[in-house]
């Protein structure tokens, strides 16, 4: 049976474009990581660090191919490419965890049980479902790395801001991703979607809560204060994801390649935009 390929409405160019261009920003920033720097944490505090950072190093390191599988039947190199150097950077960010865990002497985690179900969601049906977990995680995930660049340790604090100006431009591509997957979608089936997310969101959420409690106070956040948090991100991304609301946001990263491809260093202007997005989430 020939497959039927939909009309393409949105090319992922700009995606690739950033991706791409993005090596340049990324080691410009990881020379600012002061892996020199002695830690001073009490050891309550390195422990707890430390065993939160095993479990993201663990969820970072996947390769992808399943996604990549999925992503293939939509006969569009162009998003092929741009989702294998988004999945480059997901791994970027489990190299940095998994240094930032040598220097505490911790091991790398070869299995969790949080990480095994979200294999397990993620495999269980289609593209939309897979972009839509990473959305979840992703979005749940920013206050997170807020708190951690805010820790007294100058490498937490580092790692966590490097991989945060990385985050705020994922989750307008899991956005982007989802807008042209909902494009022929009724609003009844839209609203199932984003309800079924939610449900996926405020599980992911206390689990993270929970899991991670300790390391977020050593870096002074209450675990429930995270958990609020990290549900209005997701709240702000739900109706632009799944087409709920009227707004046609701009496609695409959320500056121009100017501001983040400058030969001189301007990497205030994005640690700036994700503080927007932090500050917006908690209004």
């Amino acid at each position: 049976m020939q497959q039927h390929r939909r009309p393409q409405t949105y090319t992922f160019d700009v995606w690739a474009t950033y991706f791409e261009a993005n090596l340049e920003r990324h080691e410009r920033l990881d020379v600012l990581i002061p892996w020199d720097r002695i830690s001073l944490l009490p050891g309550a505090d390195v422990i707890a660090l430390a065993r939160s950072l095993q479990k993201f190093e663990l969820g970072e390191s996947g390769e992808g191919a399943g996604l990549r599988s999925k992503a293939r039947k939509r006969h569009d190199p162009v998003y092929d490419d741009a989702l294998v150097r988004f999945i480059a950077e997901e791994q970027k960010h489990s190299a940095l965890f998994a240094a930032a865990l040598a220097r505490f002497g911790a091991e790398r985690l070869t299995s969790d049980w949080t990480d095994r179900v979200f294999v397990v969601l993620r495999r269980l049906m289609g593209l939309r479902t897979e972009v839509t977990l990473f959305l979840i995680a992703e979005t749940v995930a920013m206050e997170y790395f807020e708190a951690l660049g805010r820790s007294s340790d100058p490498v937490i604090r580092g790692v966590a801001r490097r991989v945060l100006t990385d985050e705020v431009e994922h989750i307008r591509f899991q956005i982007d991703q989802l807008r042209v997957g909902f494009e022929h979608t009724p609003r009844a089936g839209r609203l199932f979607a984003a309800a079924a997310a939610w449900m996926v969101a405020v599980g992911a959420a206390t689990v993270v809560a929970v899991d991670h409690g300790a390391a977020m106070r050593a870096c002074g956040l209450r675990p429930l204060t995270f958990w609020h948090r990290a549900l209005r991100h997701f709240g702000r991304a739900v109706p632009l994801a799944f087409r709920l609301s009227r707004e046609t946001p701009t496609f695409g990263p959320s500056a121009p390649p100017s501001v983040f491809f400058s030969p001189a260093p301007k990497e205030h202007a994005v640690t700036t935009a994700a503080a927007g997005m932090l500050e917006q989430a908690r209004g």
